[in-house]
């Protein structure tokens, strides 16, 4: 308890070394501490409370059927000795358990602690495993498989608070499987940095040591196999790798033996007598033969030989310089054996000379005659003097009668009769030995013990995975997707079942802020469908036990090999992991960081065999290759999402009130990236409407940025009334002075683009067009015709200097003009022509609404996955009725603006506009006598009556009014500013004779 007044004491340490800490005080109590302790400490602690634990028990199972010559006390006997001379007269302890947690050794620093500490703490035999014992070290260095320093009040029991201790893991270095637990103990006031170095190198010694007792168990079964004679065929030894391997005389190319290797490494791993046919690249076939061999000490392992097609029987095995890389194998002995072809061996080889036969230890000892040869890594000590080589039997099934089934080197089989043996070389018979008869022509490939060779090909098919994954994951740009190949890319070869569970946020591109808050199943894959787990779209949620959220908070992969003892699994959903585990036995969460970002999470399920930690570390390695990914892809898709919002964004929104035009459109990102393609309909003056379509060359945020900018100035320059051709040529000064001001002067941005700018007049019924490199427009007749008109095509804009030609063409009431970007119809696959046709066999349906023949199109013209933007639109053109149009034309006299202003008003009249009449009426005036004090002859003028109503009036004079404010004491100069206040619009139009001013009023003013 903490006394009013009183200063928290730190985290995890006795307070004053009689009670426990005021943060584990408050966890036993039920209240919430993540922030004060370490999350190894508070996940194990919320394990022992899920599994029952007192913290005042101290009895622990002890266990008297361990066993005490194991392989990791012989290796680690060596190493403890030597650190108790090191840690000598201090209150260090030092501890070897096994993966049980169940203690094998114990060495003290101080002689009188054997008899100062409770027995748990001296005896070997006592279990600390977690689960039992509650957080300790040994305990936590099984759960955690990796370092661990667990600290006075950390440790879960009353027993402990006054104690210390770091401990880790020891790995076989062939399996990578973990043997057991070197733990140092100590005082709470002892604790040193140095210690966790120290631990780390006394558990690389132990594993050496481990590997050592492989090696001896190898060099064993090469002394027996040599011993026997079974390799005095044609072959060549060398060792490579910690396993024996050779080729033939006749030299293999490299990629061959590679073959050959994989092949034997298959056949030891099944440790199985076997003779297969294996194809080398180049065509020719060799024969593998397996021989299952056991030594007089019991080494059981298998010789892989290969039979060599056109190779001479009777040829010697030659030992070449590569078989002293073995260690110890300077000293075999190349003694003769009786009825057997010698050896020839290199001159000068170490193995030539003559000599007592050492034992294969590797030890020093030689072996004596009738004495058994170690062959399991100890140091024993044997008689001196020469003796035979140990005797070595070749394992074969046993039928009836006691035969035994041999294979020869041909990989025939025979049966011995009874009392008959069964010769070490494959097959041949007494006889044989008798009359020096030779050994077949083989050569020894590979020779190892079973789980070496399983080891070997796990490894290779390890490899195989990564190098598959690297292809696999990836090849798009989608999250979701990438996260599939993942699945798929390791199911069945790593996890039975795979799931993954990404943050909304991330599927769409964004960082999330919480990833726990907003996880959701993305994936769910695996060797069959219909177990328990949580669909994919669902969210999900962990528990503050579970695998994956210690994951996801640590950034590091967790393992749990038998989710039946994994208490923080179990913890989580009881009712739904007790559903799946009669599916699935273990378990690797693997969360999915890149650059530093967390992106999710991966959990691989196996459902029979248990994960190690070599799969941990492959899962890992495949989750960080496939996070990368995922993380490309959703910059990706943020760009994108960004690109795509921004062009749509520069598009128009909705479409203009006019009479001209019915328009339909559709915009069609690339599947790839988001280009500069953009369209616009811009209402014009005289009730005309204009088209534009255009292209920006290139992909993403420049090329839409760019379209934003060319499109602004492109509706600029057609409301100031310019021709097409004209548009065009302000639009290609724009698009070159924007390359000039490229900003780093190399053209990396240089700005590209094609356009098409149509203007069409619903009094005429005519269009005006004009086009810069851009694909021609579709004119649809009303009789069904499609024709693609004759219309210059225009360089592109941005070169400059070159003209541009504008083409007028007749566009009856009915038609259609259909306007569209490259993306529509140029493919890598599909031929333009090919395409254009049928283009027009979609479009020749005049009856069809605009809307219909825009998605008609996307249906059967637009390429399934385009690869650049698709613009279109499509305009089925309007005639303005003649009684909704109204002419005068008057010669320079200002008699007969009166005459001409009251048949406009009776004209207002008939169409029903009175309220409009005398805003148009002094408008009219206004601009006629304008016309005549400052134009030219002749003078007309026009009403267009349509959303609303036109006032033009044209002259011949080619100069413009311009708008002015004029001064209290003048007696002019208010005319347009009249017209002005009384219109919604005006301005003025040039002819290729003259000009036009015009007034919009609308149909609701007054």
């Amino acid at each position: 308890m903490v006394r009013s007044g009183e200063e928290p004491k730190p985290a995890g340490r006795a307070t004053d070394g009689t009670g426990p800490a005021l943060r584990r005080e408050r966890f036993l109590q039920g209240e919430s501490v993540e922030a004060g302790v370490r999350s190894s400490i508070l996940n194990s602690w919320q394990r022992c409370r899920f599994l029952g634990l007192s913290p005042d028990e101290s009895d622990l199972p002890y266990r008297d059927d361990f066993d005490p010559g194991g392989r990791i006390v012989r290796a680690a006997v060596p190493v403890l000795d030597r650190l108790q001379s090191t840690f000598s007269g201090s209150k260090v302890n030092i501890s070897v358990a096994d993966a049980n947690g169940t203690v094998l050794l114990r060495r003290f620093g101080d002689p009188a602690m054997a008899r100062d500490l409770p027995a748990i703490q001296r005896v070997p035999g006592f279990v600390f495993a977690e689960q039992v014992a509650g957080t300790n070290g040994i305990g936590l260095a099984l759960a955690e498989r990796q370092l661990i320093r667990v600290h006075g009040a950390e440790h879960f029991a009353e027993r402990a608070q006054q104690s210390a201790c770091v401990a880790l893991p020891v790995r076989d270095p062939l399996s990578g499987r973990i043997e057991g637990v070197l733990c140092f103990g100590y005082p709470r006031g002892f604790d040193r940095p140095a210690l966790a170095a120290a631990i780390r190198r006394a558990a690389e010694v132990i594993e050496r040591r481990l590997l050592g007792q492989s090696s001896a168990h190898e060099r064993a079964l090469l002394r027996a196999y040599l011993a026997t004679g079974a390799g005095a065929g044609t072959g060549a030894v060398g060792l490579r790798g910690g396993l024996a391997t050779g080729a033939p005389v006749r030299e293999l190319h490299p990629r061959d033996q590679e073959v050959l290797r994989e092949k034997a490494a298959e056949l030891i791993s099944r440790a199985q007598r076997a003779a297969v046919d294996v194809t080398l690249p180049d065509g020719r076939r060799v024969t593998l033969v397996s021989r299952p061999m056991t030594s007089a000490s019991g080494v059981q392992g298998v010789a892989i030989e290969a039979l060599l097609p056109g190779s001479s029987a009777g040829e010697a095995l030659i030992l070449p310089h590569q078989a002293d890389e073995l260690p110890g194998l300077a000293a075999l002995s190349a003694a003769p054996l009786s009825a057997r072809p010698s050896l020839t061996l290199p001159s000068g080889h170490p193995a030539a000379r003559p000599g007592p036969v050492p034992a294969v230890d590797g030890g020093g000892g030689s072996a004596g005659h009738g004495e058994p040869v170690v062959a399991d890594g100890d140091q024993g000590t044997a008689g001196s003097g020469p003796g035979p080589v140990e005797a070595v039997t070749v394992a074969g099934d046993r039928g009836a009668g006691g035969s035994a089934e041999s294979v020869a080197a041909d990989g025939a089989r025979r049966t011995a009769g009874p009392g008959e043996a069964v010769p070490g070389d494959g097959g041949r018979s007494a006889a044989d030995d008798r009359t020096g008869a030779p050994f077949p022509a083989r050569g020894l490939v590979m020779l190892g013990e079973p789980h070496v060779g399983a080891y070997a090909l796990a490894a290779r098919r390890r490899l195989e995975l990564l190098s598959e994954a690297s292809a696999r994951i990836g090849t798009t740009l989608d999250v979701r997707r990438t996260a599939e190949e993942l699945a798929e890319t390791v199911v069945p070869r790593l996890a039975d079942f795979v799931t993954i569970d990404l943050p909304e946020a991330v599927l769409r591109g964004e960082e999330s802020a919480d990833p726990l808050a907003d996880l959701r199943r993305t994936v769910l894959y695996g060797v069959r469908e219909g177990l328990p787990f949580t669909p994919p779209g669902k969210r999900v949620d962990f528990g503050p036990t579970s695998p994956q959220l210690r994951c996801l908070n640590s950034g590091e992969a967790v393992l749990e090999p038998d989710l039946k003892a994994a208490a923080g699994w179990l913890a989580q959903d009881p009712e739904h992991t007790a559903r799946l585990l009669a599916h699935v036995h273990s378990l690797i969460a693997v969360p999915l960081l890149a650059r530093g970002v967390l992106l999710g999470i991966a959990s691989f399920y196996r459902a029979g065999s248990s994960f190690g930690d070599d799969d941990c570390s492959l899962a890992q390695e495949l989750a960080t290759r496939a996070a990368l990914s995922i993380d490309n892809a959703r910059r990706y898709t943020h760009e994108r999402t960004m690109v795509l919002a921004l062009q749509r964004r520069l598009l128009p929104h909705g479409l203009p009130d006019q009479d001209a035009v019915e328009i339909a459109h559709r915009y069609l990102p690339a599947e790839s990236d988001v280009g500069g393609d953009w369209y616009d309909v811009i209402p014009l003056s005289g009730a005309r409407v204009g088209l534009l379509v255009g292209d920006v060359v290139g992909h993403g945020m420049l090329s839409a940025a760019t379209m934003g900018r060319l499109r602004t100035a492109a509706r600029s320059f057609a409301e100031l009334d310019f021709p097409p051709d004209e548009v065009l040529v302000h639009l290609d000064n724009l698009v070159g002075r924007l390359d000039r001001e490229d900003p780093d002067g190399k053209g990396a941005g240089v700005i590209g683009a094609t356009c098409l700018y149509a203007v069409y007049d619903p009094t005429s019924q005519r269009c005006l067009m004009a086009r810069a490199g851009h694909p021609p427009p579709a004119l649809v007749h009303r009789d069904g015709t499609v024709s693609y008109p004759d219309l210059p095509a225009g360089p592109p804009l941005g070169l400059g200097g070159l003209p541009f030609d504008a083409v007028e063409v007749d566009l009856p009431a009915g038609s259609q003009l259909v306007l569209y970007t490259d993306g529509l119809i140029e493919d890598r696959n599909r031929d333009v022509d090919v395409v254009l046709e049928q283009l027009r066999t979609a479009l020749a349906h005049p009856e069809r609404a605009p809307e219909d023949t825009c998605q008609a199109v996307l249906d059967t013209v637009a390429p399934a996955h385009p690869h650049d933007d698709i613009a279109l639109l499509v305009a089925r053109v309007h005639a303005l009725d003649a009684d909704r149009i109204a002419t005068w034309e008057l010669p320079a006299d200002p008699a007969l603006v009166g005459e001409v202003r009251a048949d406009a008003m009776r004209r207002l009249t008939e169409w029903g506009l009175d309220e409009t009449a005398f805003a148009a009426e002094l408008i009219l005036s206004e601009l006629m006598t304008n016309a005549i004090r400052h134009g030219a002859g002749p003078i007309r003028v026009r009403l267009l009556y349509g959303h609303a109503l036109i006032c033009e009036v044209s002259d011949a004079s080619n100069t413009a009014p311009h708008l002015r404010r004029a001064a209290s004491t003048d007696e002019g100069g208010r005319g347009l500013f009249l017209v002005a206040q009384l219109s919604q619009s005006w301005g003025t139009r040039y002819l290729p004779e003259g000009k036009v001013i015009w007034a919009e009023c609308g149909l609701e003013a007054a």
